[in-house]
C-alpha cells in the first residue's frame, strides 16, 4: 500500500509536529527569548544499552545524540494542535501541555531510532542495499555552520530520497501558503467595495475530494508567495490577490511569529526560507517524512503476510457471522446499516430461509433530490384550510395546485463566486450536456475531472469519484473581468418545473456513457400532469393512499444485470448511473444534508421517521432495486428519490456467484478483482489488509518508543509550569 499512511503514523507525523501559524495571537504574556529558549525535555538514545558497546546499534550511534526540546517547540505545537485538542476533548492547559511534552519526546525518540535503523539497514530497511555510511553522513550535515534546527534537519534529510525531500519541502511550502492565503482572504474581504465574494459558509457544498492532491504529487518549482512577483510554480493566487494584499498578509504572518518569539530582530524577512522559523518547520517536515518512511518499511514487511486467500477467508467468515447475527437482531443490523461505508461493511440483512432460497428484507439507500416550495408557496400552504371532507385536516388538493407551479433553479452559482472559482468553459471535446441550449457553457472542477487521471502520480489532483461532471450550469452566465484580473458574474438561472426536471434527468442519463455502452431511462409510470393535478380524492378506505401521490417512477439500467460489486467502480454502468444522479443532486437539491452521503439515506421496510409520502416512495424505490426512482411530493416540495443500493436485488436474479452456488451476500470476493480499484473485492481487500497492517505497525511503533522512553528521555516539568498553570 505505497503511500497509504496509517492512523498511528499520521498521529506521530502530524499531531507531534509544529505546524505553520495562521492568524495566531501571542500565547502568554511571558514572552522573552530566554524563557522560550528553555530546554523542557532531552532525548538521547545513546543512554540505551542498544547504542553502547556490544549493543545492536553501537556502530551507528554517531547519528544520534542529545536532542533538546525547547519551550518554543512546545508553544509552536500548541498553536498548531493544542487549542483544537482542548476544544475537542475538554482538556485543561495542564493536560494539554503535558500531552504535548510527551508527544514531542516520543517523536524525537522515534526519529532518532529511525536514523539509526536506516544507517544500519539501508534504504529498504532490510540490509540488502545500504548506500549510507559515516563519512558521507558527517560531510552532509556540515561542520557547524548550520543553525541547530537546520543541522538537525540536515541530519534527517540525509536519509531521505530526492523525492521524499522534495515532497516534504513542497508540503511545507503549501502549508505556509495556505496560512498566508487565509490571512490575505480576510484582507480582501475587508475591501468590500472593490471585491465581493460569497462567504465560504454560504458556498454550496462541493463533492467530496474536490481539489485533493495525489498523495505523491509535488512541484519542485512551487514557491511561497510573499507578494514578490517571482516564478511560483503551480501555486495559484487567491481571487482578488494583489502584491499589496499579499505583502500585508505576510507582514501579519511575521508579526505572529515575532509575538511568539519565533522570529528575532535582524533576520532577513525578505527571504522566508532563510528564517530560523523555516528551519524549525523544515526539521518538522523532515521528521514527518522519516516517520512515514519507517511506516512504509514496516507496512511492506507486514503486507507480505496478508494474502488474497487469507482476506477471502475473512470475507466468508464475516458473511456467515452477518447471516446469523443480523437475521435474529434487527436493531443491531439497522444501527450498523446507518453507518455503512468503505470501512464498515454489511454483507447480509435480516432474512428468512426456505430450503435453498434466501429471502431478504428490503433494506437499501436512496438519494433524495428536493425541489422546494418557495417561501411564498410555503406560507400559502400553511394558511390553506383542509381539503373538503378531510377530517384529518390535510390539504393535499390545495398543495397539488402549488406543486403545479413549483419551479426550481440550479443551485451552483456560488461555485463561481466563492473564494475559489470552480467553473470553466466547456469545449466541444468535453462532451458537456447542455439540454439543447448552446448558451449553457459552464462546467465545474476542471482540475479534479478534466485534468485528473486515474494513474497515481500522473496528475496533481485526484479524480472525483461518484460525480459524472458533464452537466452544465442551467442558466445564463454573464462574465466580466475586472482590472485586477478577478472575475465577476451575473446569473440568470433557468426556472424549471417538475416535468422540465424529469426531461433534464432523462436527457442527461441517456447522454452518459460508460465502458461498454450507454444508460437507459425507463418509465414504469410516466407523468400524466392532467390527471394527476385533477385528483380530488387521495384516500382509499378512509386512509391516505400514497400510491396516488406518485407523479412518476421508473428505472435506470445499463447493459447486463445490476452488480453491487461494481457500484464504486469507475466506468461501470452501476457507478455511472449513481454518479449522474449524484451530480443532479448537487445541481438542484436543497436538502443539503443529503449531499456527500456515502450511498444516501438509509431506508428500512418498517415505519420510519420520514414524512409519510417520502417513506412510501423510498420503500417502493428500494423494493424495486438499485436504479429505481420515484417522484412524490411532501409539504417541502417535490422529491426525486433514487435507489443506489438495495438488498432487494438479492431477489432479482443476482443470487449466483461465479461458481453458480447460492450467494448469501449481495457481494462476491474475487481474487481476480482485488487490484481493480473501486470493485467490492478491492475495497474489502484494502480494508482488511490495512486494518491488519495498521495493527502490526502500531504495535511496532509503540514497542520502539516503550523500549527507550524511560532510560533515554527526561522531561523538566518545572520549566513549563507557567503554561500548565494557566487554567
Amino acid at each position: 500500500m505505497k503511500g497509504k499512511k496509517k492512523a498511528v503514523a499520521v498521529a506521530l507525523a502530524a499531531l507531534f509536529a509544529c505546524g505553520s501559524l495562521a492568524g495566531c495571537a501571542q500565547l502568554t504574556t511571558i514572552n522573552n527569548t530566554k524563557n522560550f529558549a528553555q530546554v523542557i525535555a532531552e532525548v538521547d538514545l545513546t543512554r540505551s544499552e542498544d547504542f553502547q558497546e556490544g549493543g545492536d546499534y553501537f556502530d551507528v550511534n554517531y547519528v544520534v545524540g542529545t536532542t533538546k526540546i525547547i519551550k518554543r517547540d512546545m508553544i509552536a505545537s500548541f498553536i498548531s494542535t493544542g487549542a483544537n485538542l482542548m476544544n475537542s476533548y475538554g482538556w485543561s492547559y495542564r493536560d494539554t501541555f503535558n500531552m504535548i511534552a510527551d508527544s514531542l519526546v516520543n517523536r524525537s525518540l522515534y526519529v532518532q531510532y529511525a536514523k539509526a535503523f536506516l544507517m544500519k539497514n539501508g534504504e529498504k530497511g532490510d540490509g540488502s542495499v545500504n548506500s549510507y555510511n559515516r563519512e558521507a553522513y558527517q560531510q552532509y550535515i556540515g561542520d557547524g555552520t548550520y543553525s541547530e534546527d537546520m543541522r538537525e534537519a540536515k541530519s534527517i534529510e540525509y536519509f531521505l530520497s530526492e523525492d521524499e525531500r522534495a515532497k516534504a519541502v513542497y508540503d511545507l511550502r503549501v502549508s505556509v501558503n495556505a496560512s498566508l492565503d487565509s490571512i490575505e482572504e480576510e484582507i480582501i474581504d475587508a475591501e468590500e467595495d472593490e471585491h465581493e465574494h460569497t462567504a465560504d459558509a454560504d458556498v454550496r457544498t462541493t463533492p467530496t475530494g474536490v481539489g485533493t492532491e495525489n498523495e505523491d504529487y509535488y512541484d519542485p518549482d512551487y514557491r511561497i508567495y510573499t507578494g514578490k512577483e517571482v516564478a511560483l510554480g503551480s501555486y495559484e493566487k487567491v481571487d482578488g490577490s494583489t502584491p499589496y494584499f499579499r505583502g500585508e498578509a505576510y507582514k501579519r504572518f511575521l508579526s505572529n511569529l515575532y509575538s511568539n518569539d519565533l522570529l528575532t530582530k535582524g533576520e532577513n524577512t525578505s527571504d522566508f526560507e532563510s528564517l530560523n522559523y523555516y528551519a524549525l518547520e523544515l526539521r518538522s517536515a523532515y521528521e514527518s517524512a522519516i516517520i512515514n518512511k519507517m511506516t512504509e518499511i514496516f507496512e511492506e514487511n507486514a503486507e507480505k503476510k496478508i494474502t488474497p486467500e487469507w482476506v477471502g477467508k475473512q470475507f466468508e467468515s464475516t458473511v456467515a457471522t452477518h447471516m446469523t447475527s443480523y437475521r435474529s437482531d434487527r436493531t443491531s443490523f439497522e444501527t450498523a446499516f446507518d453507518n455503512i461505508s468503505d470501512t464498515s461493511f454489511i454483507l447480509a440483512a435480516p432474512h428468512t430461509v426456505e430450503g435453498d432460497a434466501v429471502s431478504y428484507s428490503k433494506y437499501g439507500y436512496v438519494i433524495n433530490i428536493l425541489l422546494p416550495f418557495s417561501d411564498e408557496q410555503s406560507d400559502a400552504l400553511e394558511k390553506f384550510t383542509q381539503d373538503f371532507g378531510d377530517s384529518k385536516g390535510n390539504t393535499y388538493i390545495a398543495r397539488a395546485q402549488l406543486l403545479r407551479n413549483l419551479t426550481a433553479t440550479d443551485q451552483r452559482s456560488t461555485w463561481f463566486t466563492g473564494h475559489t472559482d470552480y467553473s470553466y468553459v466547456a469545449e466541444g471535446s468535453d462532451g458537456a450536456y447542455t439540454g439543447g441550449n448552446s448558451d449553457r457553457r459552464y462546467l465545474f472542477f476542471e482540475d479534479s475531472l478534466k485534468n485528473s487521471q486515474t494513474e497515481e502520480g500522473e496528475a496533481r489532483y485526484e479524480g472525483l469519484k461518484n460525480y459524472y461532471g458533464k452537466y452544465t450550469y442551467n442558466g445564463y452566465v454573464f462574465e466580466k473581468t475586472e482590472k485586477d484580473g478577478d472575475k465577476s458574474y451575473v446569473f440568470l438561472p433557468k426556472e424549471i418545473g417538475i416535468d422540465d426536471f424529469l426531461g433534464e434527468m432523462e436527457g442527461y442519463v441517456e447522454s452518459a456513457s460508460y465502458d461498454g455502452g450507454a444508460l437507459s431511462f425507463n418509465y414504469d409510470k410516466a407523468p400524466d400532469a392532467a390527471s394527476y393535478f385533477a385528483q380530488t380524492n387521495y384516500y382509499t378506505d378512509g386512509e391516505p393512499d400514497y400510491s396516488k401521490f406518485v407523479y412518476a417512477s421508473g428505472k435506470i439500467t445499463g447493459d447486463g444485470a445490476y452488480d453491487p460489486n461494481h457500484i464504486f467502480l469507475r466506468g461501470s454502468w452501476e457507478n455511472t448511473a449513481m454518479s449522474v444522479i449524484n451530480e443532479l443532486s448537487f445541481a438542484y437539491n436543497t436538502d443539503t444534508a443529503g449531499l456527500n452521503t456515502y450511498l444516501g439515506y438509509s431506508v428500512t421496510p418498517y415505519k420510519t421517521s420520514y414524512m409519510a409520502e417520502f417513506e412510501y416512495a423510498a420503500q417502493k424505490a428500494v423494493a424495486g432495486g438499485a436504479g429505481t426512482f420515484y417522484v412524490v411530493p411532501t409539504d417541502y416540495g417535490w422529491h426525486i428519490i433514487y435507489c443506489t443500493f438495495s438488498f432487494a436485488d438479492m431477489e432479482h436474479g443476482y443470487s449466483a456467484n461465479e461458481e453458480g452456488a447460492l450467494r448469501s451476500s449481495p457481494y462476491n470476493f474475487l481474487e481476480s478483482e482485488v487490484k481493480t480499484e473501486g470493485t467490492f473485492s478491492y475495497l474489502w481487500y484494502e480494508y482488511q489488509k490495512s486494518t491488519a497492517v495498521s495493527s502490526v505497525v502500531s504495535a511496532k511503533q509503540s514497542e520502539i518508543i516503550d523500549s527507550y522512553a524511560d532510560d533515554c528521555s527526561t522531561i523538566y516539568e518545572g520549566r513549563f509550569a507557567d503554561l500548565t498553570g494557566m487554567d
